[in-house]
């Protein structure tokens, strides 16, 4: 008791460090837990789409990202790491074996001389102050910590590989709009084209309707370009080369329910990010105490057992043997182990201060995602209605042009709104679903924390 009193007083983490969860979210339009809609984020909450196609992609992707390959050799070096901390608390055992040979000239003729003299070491460093377990319990929270890191590696390759596919088929649904349009604006350029002929109308309407089908025909080449991409995008997140990627539902049937509802301060056990950061401000306090220890004295018992053979018919070898205690406290050391501690402190400082971040972070992604979910409800609503008064809108400018009591250019200009509502209505679908996956990822969506908080090797 006297001697701990001698080491320093650990220092107690920053409180303004502690996160504040509030106690419930500023909009929450999601549904219970209980009810029948409501998907459960421990489960593979993907496969809520009904997309054969996209869970294949999904599982390709976690077997054989490079990403994850990675966080996986991260996670084996820390539980190597973990096992050589705690091989330190055991003793140590080791075999030895000396020869010698000699020759020497007598006056009785000459000598030889062999000598064999095996024997044993073991030393063993009793940990009195904690230290060493201290070391060990760092470790194993080292290990979780990368566990935790990979598993947040997985839960976030899943919504990118979700995200990815939906901007796949995003695109695919604005190739088919221009597709339609570029049918309805050949139709159009015949119909100018047999006025022309007729002289029922200029060149100038031709012309016109040309530069729309070009117009046209210019998104769907940049449509086409950019599908090629986000294939080759998408399989690289699949950890394949460039290819092409087949395709499932369409954008348009693709409906993923809104996950179950969940508490802010249930947000902590969720998300694999948190307890990464949790396990190492767990490790930072350890190492910290470890370094506490430091300044107190060390103990080390050793052993050893050997005997000497002078030759073969030697059958009464001298047996040496010795047990013995070492202790090394420290006196002097210029400020090191101090220095040391302090060092130990601001990096466990610094893990609080970070594990605060990730708790707010992680509030205020799920906070966004719910607060946009019944604004892009409305947008989309309203986007609806747009389209419906667009179409009729060029519906009536033809019926006006082929009547004769308006100019080509109302029914181009009611084209042109036509085509880019459409496309803008698959953005936002695309953005609509962005959203929803953005929220599956902020909640955690398919990860279940394991019952040991820290890792075992």
């Amino acid at each position: 008791m006297l001697l701990t009193a001698c080491a320093p007083t650990l220092p107690i983490a920053p409180e303004a460090a502690q996160p504040t969860v509030p106690t419930g979210w500023r909009a929450d339009p999601l549904q219970p837990a209980a009810a029948p809609e409501a998907v459960d984020l421990h489960t593979r909450w993907w496969q809520a789409l009904g997309d054969a196609q996209l869970n294949a992609l999904v599982d390709r992707a976690l077997a054989h990202n490079n990403n994850l390959g990675l966080a996986a050799a991260r996670v084996a070096q820390a539980r190597a790491e973990q096992r050589l901390a705690e091989a330190a608390q055991r003793p140590t055992l080791d075999a030895s074996l000396g020869v010698n040979s000699s020759h020497s000239l007598l006056a009785t003729g000459p000598g030889y001389t062999r000598s064999l003299q095996p024997g044993l070491q073991a030393s063993w460093e009793p940990d009195l102050w904690g230290r060493l377990g201290d070391l060990a319990r760092a470790g194993s929270a080292s290990t979780a910590a990368s566990q935790a890191d990979e598993a947040a590696a997985r839960v976030a390759l899943a919504a990118q590989v979700v995200q990815a596919y939906v901007a796949l088929r995003a695109l695919d649904a604005q190739l088919a709009v221009a597709q339609a349009t570029e049918r309805s604006r050949l139709q159009s350029e015949q119909l100018t084209a047999d006025q022309a002929r007729t002289g029922y109308a200029s060149q100038l309407p031709l012309a016109q309707a040309q530069a729309e089908t070009a117009s046209v025909r210019q998104n769907m080449a940049q449509l086409d370009l950019a599908i090629r991409r986000q294939e080759d995008a998408l399989r690289l997140l699949s950890g394949d080369p460039p290819g092409p990627v087949p395709r499932g539902l369409p954008l348009s049937a693709l409906q993923l329910p809104q996950p179950a509802a969940i508490q802010p301060s249930a947000l902590l056990r969720r998300r694999p990010d948190i307890a990464a950061a949790e396990a190492r401000l767990a490790a930072g306090d350890a190492r910290l105490a470890a370094q506490r220890a430091a300044f107190l004295p060390h103990v080390q018992l050793s052993a050893s057992l050997g005997s000497l053979v002078v030759n073969a018919l030697d059958y009464n070898p001298l047996t040496v043997w010795s047990l013995g205690a070492s202790a090394l406290a420290p006196l002097f050391d210029g400020g090191r182990r101090q220095a040391q501690m302090d060092a130990a402190a601001a990096q466990r400082d610094q893990l609080a201060w970070t594990y605060r971040d990730t708790v707010l972070r992680a509030l205020d992604d799920v906070q966004a995602s719910l607060s946009a979910l019944p604004r892009l409800a409305q947008q989309q609503a309203q986007a609806k209605l747009r389209e419906e008064a667009v179409t009729r809108a060029l519906s009536f400018s033809k019926d006006r042009y082929e009547a004769g009591y308006a100019s080509y250019l109302e029914t181009l200009d009611a084209q042109r709104n036509l085509f880019t509502v459409q496309l803008a209505r698959v953005s936002l679908r695309q953005t609509e679903m962005d959203n929803l996956i953005a929220l599956y990822r902020a909640l955690g969506g398919g990860w279940v924390q394991p019952d040991n908080a820290l890792g075992q090797p």
